[in-house]
């Protein structure tokens, strides 16, 4: 438990907010995620982490690269970080299958440790190999968002706490996704 942890003098590298799982459900076939059930994830972890939309910073998407995937995960991101325009700063999207390739089963934890090491390092890798937006993804200032084509300094506030979204859905149609605050 964090008060423990606290209590203890124990080193805290970030405290999952809230977590949320489901099952994609009915979709077109088995790599055909359904955007829907990835738009649900994301509001249930935002409702147990008791965080609105416009507190995350980054989003940690599962960004596989795919013609598919990727538009219907950022149609979902859309659906849940669109709604809410008064964002001072655009949402950032990075994956860290653009740094390391895709690790199969380890995705998620890997995604949690970039982030980890994101909040530690005060800096969000760059997308590798980013160059343009696939032309099936919602424009991104439609949310607004941008894709972390560079490295970005993630700094400190002295009015808010560093908030990040991590997004990983299974092949086999797991969806979760956590909350993490630094």
């Amino acid at each position: 438990r964090l008060s423990e942890a606290i209590r203890d003098g124990d080193h805290i590298r970030g405290i999952i907010r809230g977590s949320a799982v489901n099952q994609d459900g009915k979709s077109n076939g088995l790599t055909a995620p359904n955007g829907p059930a990835q738009q649900d994830v994301i509001q249930k972890a935002l409702y147990q982490a008791s965080i609105e939309a416009n507190e995350i910073d980054y989003i940690e998407t599962h960004g596989t690269g795919t013609a598919l995937g990727d538009p219907i995960e950022v149609g979902a991101i859309a659906a849940v970080f669109g709604s809410d325009k008064s964002r001072e700063n655009p949402l950032l999207l990075g994956s860290v299958k653009t740094n390391i390739g895709h690790t199969e089963a380890a995705a998620g934890i890997a995604s949690l440790i970039k982030v980890i090491l994101s909040m530690e390092n005060e800096m969000i890798p760059q997308s590798l190999h980013f160059e343009k937006l696939n032309p099936n993804i919602v424009p991104l200032e439609t949310i607004p968002a941008v894709v972390t084509s560079q490295n970005f300094n993630w700094k400190k506030s002295k009015n808010r706490k560093r908030i990040a979204g991590i997004s990983s859905f299974g092949f086999s149609g797991t969806n979760a996704h956590l909350i993490i605050e630094e």
